[in-house]
């Protein structure tokens, strides 16, 4: 056994860094206690009265003694006595604390195998992130805590500017301002935008829920949580701050969650129970022209011409479209349609007629629903409320304990669950297929994109075409332009997509869900749940990538900045008991005065098997914590002056676990993005008696992982102990606390479980890497519970007794496992200096209370502190490539200590951090785009347009004619795409004479003209038809009793000319082509064909409203004079 053991140490030299750390020096004073025979042996030995009894310790350390990387190896080459005499001499005058020397050295440490390899391997870091195309940084990731209030949940693009909702309003940024440098925490920028580019903001809102541009009115419409509808000025004098909005209107009773602008320029609506409802452009247009005095006018008028589409498609409260919320329209605008879609299913509308076209599932399946009034279902509801909350009542009255409401929850639970299964596997499988986004592509397709992660291709008419898979997370959101389809996943990946679905690139885009991507000036915007804001190129991969990035590499210099921050980290296991203060000020107080981050560790906080049942049925339904689990943190708290000093910024508790963490206040604005996780070890992977909690922020933009582990115990259970680590290291998921939930991420999908580290687009799949394999640094503390083996109690009291820890390290169980490398790969540790922590008779001071009653435990250094930064090697120096470096300045006992029958450990580390000042890469940036003159080729060629023809510059459409307009691409080789738009509208007057030019919104066309296709692509040397035909009749809607239309608009007879562009650009291009062509309408006859009240009703599929005392409106000016009469005007 002791020739196996010795052959074993042997090998230790393999797993020592093959380099000291800089500026330690190397000697070794301590070598003949390795050996197991001879006198020397003998003699320690032969002495049976411990000096360990005696309470008087010295507490002085000799200034001679050296941190020493030969304390790694157990055995020299040299034996004489002078070394062993030394030796000897200097670990008496070891402190019994552990002595750290000079607070400024680090000490030597030990290096565990298995490190560079695999998930133990640290991630790879570097100036410029070589997996994805560099970016424009327009608005940093702020930190979470900064943003409560104000997260950011879409964005909208026009020409010149980004458009963002938040949750207090609306902000803008001036894209020729994007390069500019952040105003910095001097500036107006509140906490979580100095790095911003300029930006501007509205007077406070509702939160925001959607945005839609409307270039022809130059209006942004939002959409908003209190069912309001508002309209923002794109041309408004930004510097006016807070900017207000214009035209706003009641929508909707709950939020609205969507908005699109159809082809003819009406603005429908979506939001909860499947509501739709149309805002005519002309009650829209005309409200728009009144004056701000006449402003609650101008809501009432567009509020009463509003069409309510689900009234319309339901009979005797049988509705023929899903009662799901409008998760999102779509304007089809090249066949003049709109697609509503709920969860799991669709309705298509005629944009001109506002007819239900189709209703279908997700799988293109025509239904044909019955889904009950929206009004039965919140009757049902609310009796169903009132039954709960007079139960509830009852059961408060009756003093029912938290146990049994613990015990309700969870049955409850799992009564919803075999609810569930009774319905059979496709019900799960059915919800994991909801749809989360829609998008039009240049080709006339629409792509919606599912929860479980497929794409899903259509035709205009509703027929399901192909389906894709590349990525196994639920899509949030897609964007298009010419040739491509970007997709944002909840993974926070982007991928790109041609048109035939086939894909190009994909990389990691943000570190959390991609909710919203827009498009514009030849950048593709993501919008992450956490507010940050990127800039990708269009043509994004490509050269211009490649050039970007060697040049942005080369300016490292500029833009890199370092920190240093020491953090000391404690681990206790408090056995049940509680600390006075002075035990809390010898062990944390006294060791804080330079220290910015404070990290402590409890094991066995509360024990017992009623407390740890309690606590597991706690965890399932998302509660934990407890009395004196808060006691603690407020202990300690007051110890380390919370409020004045530092600033708690969180804590976990699982059962007798807990993890709390305090920052320094005046770094606290560098601090934030907590994270918690825990992960149970104890009986059945289920009890909280084993296991870690863990806790994960971001120091300087850089993640660091605190675990605080308590391992299975016993002196022979080694491979479970390795296997609760193993267990903890790769199942550990970090989300959110329950006691900081903010619900900024209220428009995000449920499915937001992703799988971290997968490979760009899925192309090169590799093992999903755990949490804590991404983070920058990662530092695990507590009861590991590892023991010394091959060794008696009262050998182990000798060596102590003599200070012999060299000797003891060589029987540490955790040391010889982590050589193996078994556990906790790749991890540091300081070498230990001070006596075993465990196990201690309560209340006994001095190293004499060490256990001496019947089952005399061996004493053990169950209570360690190991950490793992982004070196590869131990001599790496701070850089943006090994961004955080750390070193151990103390690895001390607090062996004074006695209220438990463990010691309390403390760690103190030096941390350096290199990071990027964004603002100024930003600016380094927008200097290369602008200077580099391979650059500004690169950008010239995405402005090519190919050559077009068109072959009529002017139209004449009478009594329902139709025109064939031409366009014919010349170009050789490029398909070219084409969009049709309307300038604008004019009157003719009686000089034959048109008037001024007055376009619809979104540059929507008129009611008397129908143009198709309006977009579509032209193959090199192909030509396209469109039809240009006059529609002779116009609808007139549904009418509320009273005589007051619900909607209503008007055509005079008079002729009528319009301008139509047709747009043309390339595949992938910025630029386009413009060709104007004139459509003059001229009435022959003055007549106006209405349709019946029978035939509106039977479009609109069975309307049951019934109309009495109809009187026709002529006109919004109509409806303005009597709105005006009614309010005194």
């Amino acid at each position: 056994m002791a020739e196996r053991l010795e052959g074993d140490d042997r090998e230790a030299v393999s797993s020592l860094s093959n380099a000291p750390p800089p500026h330690r020096k190397v000697h070794s004073y301590s070598h003949q206690l390795h050996t197991n025979t001879g006198g020397n042996y003998k003699r320690h030995h032969q002495v049976r009265k411990h000096s360990l009894d005696d309470d008087s310790i010295s507490n002085k350390v000799d200034h001679l003694y050296d941190s020493s990387d030969d304390d790694f190896y157990p055995y020299s080459n040299k034996d004489s006595a002078d070394d062993f005499n030394l030796s000897q001499r200097l670990d008496h005058c070891l402190d019994v604390d552990g002595g750290s020397g000079d607070a400024h050295t680090p000490l030597p440490e030990f290096v565990a195998s298995g490190g560079g390899a695999g998930i133990f391997k640290a991630p790879n870091r570097a100036a410029v992130h070589p997996g994805r195309p560099p970016c424009l940084e327009l608005r940093p990731h702020p930190l979470r805590e900064t943003q409560v209030g104000k997260f950011l949940r879409t964005i909208a693009c026009t020409d010149d500017q980004l458009w963002a909702g938040q949750e207090s309003g609306i902000r803008v940024w001036e894209l020729e301002d994007a390069y500019e440098p952040g105003i910095g925490i001097g500036g107006r920028a509140r906490r979580g935008d100095e790095d911003a580019a300029p930006f501007y903001e509205s007077a406070n809102t509702s939160p925001t829920t959607c945005l839609i541009v409307d270039s022809a009115s130059k209006l942004v419409w939002s959409g908003h949580k209190d069912g309001k509808i508002r309209s923002w000025r794109i041309d408004h004098p930004l510097e006016d701050a807070p900017f207000k909005d214009g035209l706003s209107w009641q929508a909707h009773r709950g939020p609205v969650l969507s908005l699109v602008i159809t082809s003819p320029g009406d603005i429908w609506s979506g939001s909860e129970g499947g509501v739709i409802k149309i805002w005519p452009w002309e009650s829209i247009d005309k409200s728009l022209s009144l004056s701000p005095e006449e402003r609650h006018m101008a809501a009432l008028l567009v509020e009463r011409s509003s069409i309510d589409l689900r009234s319309q498609v339901t009979v005797n409260g049988v509705c023929s479209i899903s009662s799901s919320d409008v998760k999102c329209l779509l304007s089809d605008i090249v066949r003049s349609r709109v697609w509503a879609a709920g969860s799991l299913s669709f309705s298509m509308w005629d944009a001109r007629t506002r007819e239900l076209v189709r209703v279908y599932n997700i799988d293109g399946q025509i239904e044909n629903r019955v889904d009950m009034s929206p009004v039965q279902d919140q009757a049902v509801e609310d009796e169903m409320n009132v039954k709960f909350v007079s139960k509830s009542k009852k059961e408060k009255s009756q003093g029912t304990s938290f146990l049994q409401r613990s015990r309700n929850a969870i049955m409850g639970a799992a009564d919803a669950v075999r609810r569930v299964a009774t319905k059979g596997a496709g019900a799960f499988v059915e919800d994991t297929k909801r749809t989360e986004a829609l998008v039009l592509t240049a080709d006339g397709m629409i792509w919606s994109g599912c929860s479980n992660g497929w794409l899903v291709q259509w035709d205009g008419n509703g027929n399901r075409l192909q389906d894709f898979h590349y990525h196994p997370c639920a899509v949030q959101c897609f964007c298009s332009l010419g040739s491509r389809i970007w997709v944002g996943y909840v993974s926070g990946m982007v991928q790109v997509l041609d048109l035939e679905g086939n894909l190009i690139a994909g990389w990691v885009a943000h570190s959390s869900p991609v909710i919203k991507l827009v498009v514009g000036r030849g950048l593709v915007f993501s919008l992450a749940t956490h507010g940050g804001i990127r800039g990708w190129n269009i043509s994004s991969p490509g050269p211009l990538d490649n050039i970007l990035r060697s040049d942005l590499a080369g300016k490292e210099l500029i833009y890199t900045r370092q920190e240093n921050i020491k953090i000391l980290v404690g681990t206790w296991n408090v056995g049940q008991g509680r600390a006075s203060h002075e035990a809390l000020m010898s062990w944390l107080g006294s060791a804080v005065s330079d220290v910015g981050i404070v990290v402590v560790g409890l094991q066995e906080v509360e024990m017992g098997a009623g407390f740890l049942a309690m606590s597991a049925a706690k965890e399932t339904v998302g509660l934990e914590g407890s009395a004196i689990g808060q006691w603690w943190q407020d202990t300690i708290g007051k110890t380390l002056d919370e409020g004045s000093t530092f600033e708690r910024v969180g804590s976990r508790q699982l059962a007798a676990l807990l993890i709390a963490i305090w920052v320094r206040k005046p770094l606290r604005t560098h601090v934030g993005d907590l994270d918690v996780g825990a992960v149970a070890c104890g009986l059945g992977r289920a009890i909280g008696n084993k296991g870690g909690v863990g806790l994960r922020l971001r120091v300087y933009d850089r993640i660091m992982c605190f675990v605080n582990c308590h391992l299975a115990a016993h002196l022979e259970a080694v491979n479970r102990r390795n296997a609760d680590f193993d267990h903890i290291y790769r199942t550990m998921v970090f989300s959110r606390s329950t006691n900081i939930l903010n619900t900024a991420s209220a428009g995000v999908s449920t499915t937001v479980q992703m799988l971290r580290g997968t490979s760009a687009g899925g192309i090169n799949p590799e093992e999903a890497r755990p949490d804590l394999a991404e983070a920058d640094m990662v530092i695990f503390l507590g009861d590991f519970n590892y023991r010394l083996f091959g060794i008696s109690y009262d050998e182990a009291r000798d060596f102590v007794s003599q200070r012999s820890f060299d000797w003891l390290r060589e029987k540490d169980q955790l040391r010889g496992e982590m050589k193996a490398g078994k556990v906790f790969q790749g991890m540091h540790e300081a070498l230990i200096r001070f006596p075993p922590t465990y196990k201690f008779e309560k209340g006994k001071p001095g190293l004499g209370g060490y256990d001496s009653g019947e089952k005399k435990r061996i004493p053990a250094w169950c209570d360690r502190i190991l950490y793992r930064d982004n070196r590869s090697a131990s001599a790496s120096e701070c850089s943006l490539e090994c961004p955080v470096v750390a070193s151990i300045l103390q690895y001390e006992a607090c062996m004074d200590v006695t209220e438990s029958d463990h010691k309390p450990v403390r760690c103190k580390l030096s941390v350096e951090i290199s990071h990027v000042d964004r603002s100024v890469r930003r600016k380094e940036f927008g200097n290369i785009v602008q200077t580099n003159d391979k650059i500004r080729s690169l950008l010239q060629e995405l402005c090519y347009v190919p050559d077009t023809v068109v072959s009529t510059d002017s139209i004449t459409l009478q009594n329902q004619e139709t025109s064939i307009l031409k366009i014919t691409n010349k170009a050789g080789e490029d398909n070219a795409i084409f969009q049709i738009i309307c300038e604008g509208q004019s009157t003719i007057k009686e000089d034959e004479q048109p008037s001024d030019y007055r376009p619809r919104g979104s540059f929507g066309f008129p009611r008397w003209l129908e143009v198709s296709p309006v977009a579509g692509i032209i193959k090199p040397d192909e030509v396209v038809e469109v039809l240009v035909r006059h529609e002779e009749f116009h609808t007139l809607e549904d009418f509320v009793d009273g005589g007051v239309p619900q909607s209503w608009w008007s055509e005079d007879t008079r002729d009528k000319e319009v301008i139509l562009l047709v747009n043309v650009g390339g595949c992938c291009s910025i630029g386009t082509r413009s060709h104007r062509v004139r459509v003059r309408h001229c009435f022959s006859t003055k007549t106006i064909r209405i349709e019946s009240k029978n035939s509106s009703s039977k479009r609109g599929q069975g309307a049951s409203h019934h109309q009495t005392g109809l009187r026709l409106v002529g006109s919004a000016s109509d409806m303005t004079d009597e709105l005006r009469s009614l309010h005194g005007l």
